[in-house]
């Protein structure tokens, strides 16, 4: 008996790592959309899956390849083999297989439309459909694919209805010309619940461009290769210069998103009902993570001068998790990435007005883990502690000052909202370290220090 695609596919995608549910039964899944782009041998279809766990129901997207004979390349992402048009065939990720993800390209130049499928092109954009495809590995949620050195596609395998926010943002900024973003060429679209939903975006992809956090850990690695005793600012490969440079183009983000999208102001009353919000997690925290309790005065004294703030605080579209994994260094400045806003919220959530300082807050507890997570099972962890502190001192003061320099608000009492956002980001780290790696607890608690 040939066993159906939907009985594969609940079996395979408890395997996948963007899965979501993982170490929950699946109680069901049904397959809501097939769309066939095109035939012939290999054969790419379009599918969108939903999965119940419980009371809880989530939609992926999948690119399905069919092939009659099945090459050695593709047996690693194999799903089973099932009946098809009356025959059998070998399903697989196609994701995986650069003669179909071509029609991806293909599709976006023509504006393709096929049944419920829309395939987009950027206003203005020219997109050379003779690149080939490779899957980047290092994604946890998502799957992008790099095209050549021109392209790449972030599909989006968790569905939420709606307008993605990254699409809408960087097609905004890049309206505007803004220096910060990477291009988009095109987008895939459909219809889920009667939106228009957003089921990948393609950008320029920024081949020569450095990572982030990986430029700040070979700072600090560098730091820790140097005699004690030397000062951060005269060890090899400082990255202060390289802060300050992201600050600025951190307050000309904030500056563009502004223009760009409408802004507002929070009233006392809900800064009071927002640092209610931050206590509660911290207590959350607390009976979840006991050693927090020892910083529970320092977070709640940041939060009860928060709450006495009696001014309005200005809150506009933001990153939403900035952190040094999100931006890129060309050869020309800092490119912020992924405006897709925090993983698992929901779209009116992330793309709710917020303060700037938010992302602010995130990017100063970046500094703080690029200097410490080396020191996890370090032998000289102890000895190398000031020098992890020094630097992310250094760095965060670096980023700080070219923020105010280039227009991002830090005065008076702007600071008093900083830090609450700052300890409110900790705690939320220092469940997420205990649920997931617990060694690295320790990164968090300094910041109650």
């Amino acid at each position: 008996m040939t066993t159906s695609l939907q009985e594969l596919l609940a079996g395979w995608i408890t395997g996948q790592r963007w899965f979501a549910g993982k170490g929950r039964a699946i109680d069901d899944l049904s397959v809501g959309a097939l769309t066939e782009l095109g035939q012939g041998d290999p054969r790419l279809v379009h599918a969108i899956v939903s999965v119940r766990q419980g009371e809880r129901t989530t939609r992926y997207q999948l690119p399905i390849g069919l092939r009659t004979h099945l090459p050695d390349r593709l047996k690693h992402v194999l799903i089973g083999s099932c009946d098809w048009d009356g025959r059998p065939v070998w399903a697989y990720d196609a994701a995986h297989d650069a003669s179909l993800t071509s029609q991806l390209l293909t599709g976006m130049d023509g504006e393709l439309r096929v049944q419920r499928l829309r395939f987009r092109k950027a206003p203005g954009a020219t997109i050379d459909t003779s690149q080939r495809s490779l899957v980047l590995t290092a994604e946890q949620s998502n799957t992008s694919l790099v095209y050549g050195d021109k392209y790449i596609l972030k599909l989006f395998r968790q569905l939420t209805p709606g307008l993605n926010p990254e699409l809408e943002v960087i097609s905004a900024l890049s309206a505007a010309a803004s220096a910060h973003v990477a291009r988009p060429y095109g987008w895939i679209e459909t219809v889920l619940d009667g939106e228009p939903t957003t089921l990948a975006i393609m950008q320029e992809y920024l081949p020569n461009a450095g990572e982030g956090w990986t430029m700040a850990l070979t700072s600090v690695r560098d730091l820790y290769a140097t005699a004690a005793g030397l000062p951060a600012e005269d060890a090899g490969g400082d990255f202060a210069a390289e802060a300050h440079r992201l600050g600025v183009a951190t307050a000309e983000v904030h500056r563009e998103l502004a223009a760009a999208f409408p802004t507002g102001t929070i009233e006392p009353p809900e800064i009071k009902r927002m640092t209610e919000r931050f206590r509660r997690r911290l207590e959350k925290a607390i009976a979840e993570v006991p050693p927090l309790a020892a910083h529970a005065d320092v977070a709640c004294a940041a939060f009860d001068r928060l709450a006495d703030l009696d001014e309005q605080i200005p809150v506009q579209r933001v990153h939403g998790d900035y952190h040094l994994g999100q931006v890129m260094r060309t050869t020309a400045d800092w490119v912020v990435l992924d405006f897709e806003g925090e993983p698992g919220q929901p779209l009116a959530e992330r793309r709710a007005l917020d303060s700037p300082l938010r992302d602010v807050a995130g990017m100063l507890r970046s500094f703080d883990y690029a200097a410490r997570h080396l020191l996890a099972g370090h032998p000289r962890a102890d000895s190398l502690e000031q020098r992890a502190r020094e630097w992310a001192e250094r760095n965060r003061a670096a980023f700080l000052a070219g923020y105010s320099e280039a227009g991002g608000r830090i005065r008076g009492r702007d600071a008093v909202l900083l830090r609450a956002l700052e300890l409110a980001k900790a705690v939320y780290e220092v469940v997420y370290e205990a649920r997931n790696r617990p060694s690295w607890v320790s990164i968090p608690l300094a910041a109650f220090g």
